[in-house]
Order: structure tokens, then C-alpha cells, then sequence
């Protein structure tokens, strides 16, 4: 009889071992299917703010070549050519939406070389540089916000 017994209490403690080694599997799986989703996730957002600074960056530069042309073509009266005003006004004002919004995106190490090149390029547009060419003017303010921009491409 007791052979009889213990049978069937083995049996059901091996139904019931297996079945919470089961459960156990189950839930390592399912902690594990949840952290590879959380940094897939990670790295699809971090993909896309890096898309996004990108976008910055290359949209300043734009901006940035449009205020360098207005400041290459200013006329030597001032005051004379409406056309051109009108130009150099909408190329600064997008350089200056440009630069917030690269304030806004970009690293913090970028903020200032971003706005020392922009106050560069409004003094050069608006000839408050004196007798120094345009080129001369912005050559060192381009080269500043160029390397952190580079920076803050390459970093993590």
C-alpha cells in the first residue's frame, strides 16, 4: 500500500516542479524579450535626436552661407538697394530661428560657438566690422563652430 501512496505524490511533485520551472523560464524569457525592446527603443531614439541635430546643424550652415553671401554682396552705399536689405534681413532672421533651434537640439558645447558664429555674420552683413574683409572677420568664428560641431557629432 505504500508503494501505492507514494507513486502518485511523486508524480503530482514532479507535475508541479516542472510546472514551476515552467513559469520560471517563462518569466526570464519575458524579462528579457522586455530589456531588449526597452534598448531597441533607446537606440531608436537616439537615432532620431541624432537625425534631428543633423538636420540642425546642416540647416545653420544654410542659413549661415545665405547671411555670408548678403555680407559678400552688400553694396558700399548704404541704404540704397532696398532688394538687398530686404535679402539680408529674411537670410538673418533665418540664421537667427537656425541658431535657436540648433541651441535647442545641439550639445551644450555647441551653444556658444553657434551664437559667437551668428553675432560674426550679423556684424559682418551689417558692416559693423570696419575695414577688416568679410572673410577675414568670420575665417576664425567658422572654423570654432565647425570643429564643435564635429564634437558634438562624434560623441555618444
Amino acid at each position: 500500500m505504500a508503494m501505492e501512496v507514494w507513486a502518485p505524490i511523486f508524480s503530482l511533485a514532479g507535475v508541479a516542479l516542472g510546472g514551476g520551472l515552467t513559469a520560471l523560464s517563462q518569466r526570464a524569457t519575458q524579462r528579457s524579450a522586455e530589456r531588449l525592446e526597452e534598448r531597441r527603443q533607446a537606440a531608436a531614439t537616439s537615432e532620431a535626436r541624432r537625425a534631428e541635430q543633423i538636420q540642425a546643424i546642416k540647416d545653420f550652415i544654410a542659413c549661415a552661407q545665405d547671411a555670408e553671401r548678403a555680407a559678400y554682396s552688400r553694396p558700399e552705399a548704404w541704404g540704397d538697394d532696398e532688394d538687398w536689405n530686404s535679402a539680408a534681413s529674411g537670410a538673418m532672421t533665418r540664421l537667427w530661428i537656425a541658431e535657436r533651434h540648433l541651441v535647442l537640439l545641439g550639445d551644450a558645447d555647441l551653444h556658444a560657438p553657434v551664437h559667437t558664429y551668428g553675432r560674426a555674420l550679423n556684424q559682418a552683413v551689417w558692416r559693423e566690422i570696419g575695414d577688416v574683409e568679410v572673410n577675414e572677420h568670420l575665417e576664425e568664428h567658422k572654423i570654432a563652430f565647425m570643429a564643435a560641431a564635429r564634437a558634438s557629432l562624434a560623441s555618444p
